[in-house]
């Protein structure tokens, strides 16, 4: 009996050790500098929302939040580079559905899976709007639609790669339009923004965060929103909707995945923190003045948007509007 009680106490204690490690993981956590892999480059919405709230979690914890630009195949090196980084919560990655779902869903041969990310946070989101230069004649997207289908094929629309949300964008008002586009990849939204203010391109779908600068300068023109409103920062561009295309709104979402495996304790460590960081009210001012809407929540609120996320892309899929490449 004696024998059989020890044997009984190890199997309990044996248990009982991770969760004990984990919870140790996280009260240490954390200890060294953390890296924010931002899988785009310098100066858009994800990289500028990872300065902000790497500051403000270096302020707290007192360890650098070191944003680390990886841009590249519409976010999938940086991705990559998450996924295979070892699983202690030192490795996150602002993301958006480019790298998230977008690289997962249209490649034949993705370089990773969902199962190799964990969601920490939904931090905001904003519906991507349509910027052109303010040469190019059309002044909204109805008229880049009469525009296009008088031109097909010569109006060049550039987005921050392959597979990227503002690919998936253009492809979807390509579907329901009917008209022909000429997709122009970039490593990033903000070099296709400076061909798009040189004129090298003739507009792209991004966010306002990101041409904030480029729209308040006067060296893009903003064509029309694709969500459901109309947004406070650009309250005098009416939605694609409000122009007579109908089902070609398109949400960019931003949100911070650790890698997968990373311990669970770190994960509500970190989520924690950043809910309360996004509630602060300088931070709140700043999303205003980008036109983002902060979500906040749990992790598993956030898994459960992503896997919505992916149904509907499937669904688009589906339907042939988009293609696996």
């Amino acid at each position: 009996m004696k024998l059989a009680a020890r044997l009984c106490l190890l199997v309990v204690a044996c248990h009982a050790s991770p969760p004990a490690w984990a919870q140790s993981a996280a009260g240490n956590y954390p200890n060294k500098p953390v890296r924010l892999v931002v899988p785009f480059s310098a100066g858009a919405s994800t990289d500028i929302v990872a300065r902000l709230l790497g500051g403000k979690l270096a302020e707290t914890w007192g360890q650098q939040f070191i944003a680390d630009n990886r841009p590249g195949a519409a976010g999938a090196l940086g991705a990559e580079a998450v996924a295979r980084a070892t699983p202690d919560g030192y490795t996150l990655m602002v993301t958006n559905p480019g790298p998230s779902i977008n690289n997962i869903l249209l490649k034949s041969r993705p370089l990773y899976t969902f199962a190799d990310f964990a969601p920490v946070i939904y931090i905001a989101s904003a519906p991507i709007i349509a910027v052109a230069n303010p040469k190019f004649p059309p002044n909204d997207v109805k008229e880049l639609v009469a525009y296009a289908r008088a031109n097909p094929g010569k109006v060049t629309w550039g987005s921050s790669g392959p597979g990227s949300n503002p690919h998936a964008g253009l492809e979807t008002l390509k579907a329901v339009t009917g008209v022909n586009i000429t997709h122009v990849p970039y490593k990033g939204t903000a070099p296709a923004l400076i061909d798009a203010v040189g004129g090298q391109i003739d507009g792209l779908y991004t966010t306002a965060a990101s041409a904030e600068p480029h729209i308040r300068a006067g060296r893009v023109k903003v064509l029309g929103v694709a969500g459901p409103k109309r947004q406070a920062v650009i309250p005098n561009v009416p939605t694609l909707a409000e122009q007579g295309i109908n089902g070609a709104d398109n949400l960019l979402w931003i949100g911070i995945m650790s890698t997968g495996k990373a311990p669970r304790a770190v994960v509500e460590k970190l989520n924690r923190e950043l809910n309360r960081v996004l509630q602060l009210p300088d931070v709140k001012q700043r999303f205003d003045q980008l036109g983002l809407d902060i979500e906040g929540g749990t992790p598993e609120h956030f898994d459960r948007f992503i896997k919505a996320q992916a149904d509907q892309l499937r669904a688009l899929i589906k339907s042939g509007v988009l293609k696996v490449e």
